[in-house]
């Protein structure tokens, strides 16, 4: 019997976790907390055990197969809180001849593997899963795909935009237990998880809260800059100088804190890109650090809707945040191995573009974003100075771009600029 709940709202990766348990015995669906990865594992489930249960955990803590009791395909969720569930997932996978679709796994924080003694490779997939982009919310009509794009479709056409809802939807966030909330209670649920990851996650990891939070905001205030550690160091130990403090010292004392965020899924790193495979760029550019979903940077500054259409720069930066994790949840949905990396780029040069997405294939697209239509001409001139810098690189394989976008806020059409430049909407946007 499905242990679908009511009211569930179809995920753009339903397809993909279908297509993950038609290929593997057990599949992990890790994410953040509260975006939704146990009610889409009961979608596709027939049985279930939460393992953050007090009993529950202690009886599998005792035997770890006793999680595995179920109807297929069984849900073991947050199965991180007793790691060796893991090598007890693959055992029973090795056990049935690999039997596809047995067990699916959710976890919102990363687990030591040296805690385990196999990889699980073979066995158990893992994909990631990140709250709703606003098509799975409700609040993009989809009309222009993204994979389209890649294939060189694309159908101009008039659209409405609404610069209010854009700052409610990034206070809000893409978390499904806040969509049908009262719009007075839109900031409460970013909040309530802020304080469970300050409160009870840091210190479980044997982390103070009080900094952790620290830490968060300066890299919200930070958002969309490529942050050094000596940047967080004045944040967040504002009574030492960083000057002080050598390379060492500002690692060991920021990295645990950066590497918790990472594991809680709290944020996710966006690398540099440069057309050349093996370009050393790939490799050595500073990473920017992009939070889960735009609600969180903005409940940290205390933005309101209201508050946020007043702080225009704090606006733009948010919405950025906004497209980004929109474009990772449809590069994902485009159900491709490996999954499509969504890369930044920037040069000695001073030439920046907000995102490039390259596929499996060789194939890219590049994307600005711009809240305001006004600002599509900037954009466009540097879009069309990356196409022109790769072309001219004898090491790039695929010189042209399969697209090249501006994702913007407040727009009338979606249209193709004369250059073949895309101007899309991110409320019209789909996977």
């Amino acid at each position: 019997m499905s242990l679908k709940p009511d009211g569930y709202r179809p995920r753009l990766l339903d397809e993909l976790l279908d297509r993950r348990l038609n290929g593997f015995g057990a599949v992990e669906v890790a994410g953040t907390k509260f975006c939704g990865k146990t009610w889409t594992s009961m979608a596709h489930g027939n049985s279930i055990v939460h393992v953050d249960d007090d009993a529950v955990k202690q009886m599998v803590t005792l035997d770890a197969a006793l999680a595995l009791e179920g109807a297929r395909p069984h849900i073991v969720d947050e199965w991180q809180d007793v790691p060796k569930i893991w090598d007890a997932v693959r055992r029973k996978v090795d056990e049935t001849g690999n039997r596809r679709g047995q067990f699916i796994l959710t976890g919102s924080s990363t687990v030591d593997k040296s805690s385990v003694s196999h990889s699980g490779a073979g066995r158990i997939v893992s994909m990631r899963m990140r709250p709703m982009s606003l098509f799975e919310s409700g609040d993009s009509s989809g009309t222009i795909s993204l994979q389209a794009l890649f294939d060189g479709e694309f159908e101009a056409q008039q659209v409405e935009t609404d610069v209010r809802m854009l700052a409610y939807v990034i206070c809000r966030g893409g978390w499904p237990a806040a969509l049908d909330g009262d719009a007075e209670l839109v900031g409460d649920l970013p909040a309530q998880y802020l304080d469970a990851l300050f409160g009870a996650s840091a210190p479980r990891c044997g982390l103070d809260g009080h900094t952790a939070r620290r830490v968060a905001m300066s890299l919200a205030r930070n958002v969309g800059k490529t942050l050094t550690y000596k940047t967080l160091y004045a944040d967040v130990f504002e009574d030492e100088s960083p000057e002080r403090a050598n390379d060492s010292v500002l690692y060991q004392r920021l990295e645990p804190y950066v590497s918790f965020f990472n594991n809680q899924y709290f944020i996710e790193e966006q690398r540099g890109w440069d057309a050349p495979i093996k370009s050393r760029s790939r490799v050595r550019s500073k990473p920017k650090r992009t939070f889960a979903d735009p609600s969180l940077p903005a409940s940290l500054l205390g933005m309101s809707p209201e508050r946020l259409l007043y702080e225009m720069q704090l606006f733009g930066n948010l919405f950025e945040e906004l497209c980004l994790r929109d474009v990772r949840v449809y590069a994902s949905a485009m159900c491709q191995v490996p999954e499509p990396s969504v890369y930044y780029y920037a040069d000695a040069d001073g030439l920046e573009v907000d995102m490039v997405i390259e596929l499996a294939d060789g194939r890219w697209g590049a994307i600005e974003v711009k809240l305001s239509e006004e600002k599509v001409p900037e954009a466009e001139k540097s879009l069309l100075r990356l196409r022109d810098k790769v072309a001219a690189n004898p090491a790039a394989q695929n010189k042209e771009p399969s697209f090249m976008a501006v994702l913007v806020g407040k727009a009338t059409f979606c249209r193709r600029t004369p250059a073949g430049v895309y101007v899309v909407p991110i409320t019209s946007l789909t996977v």
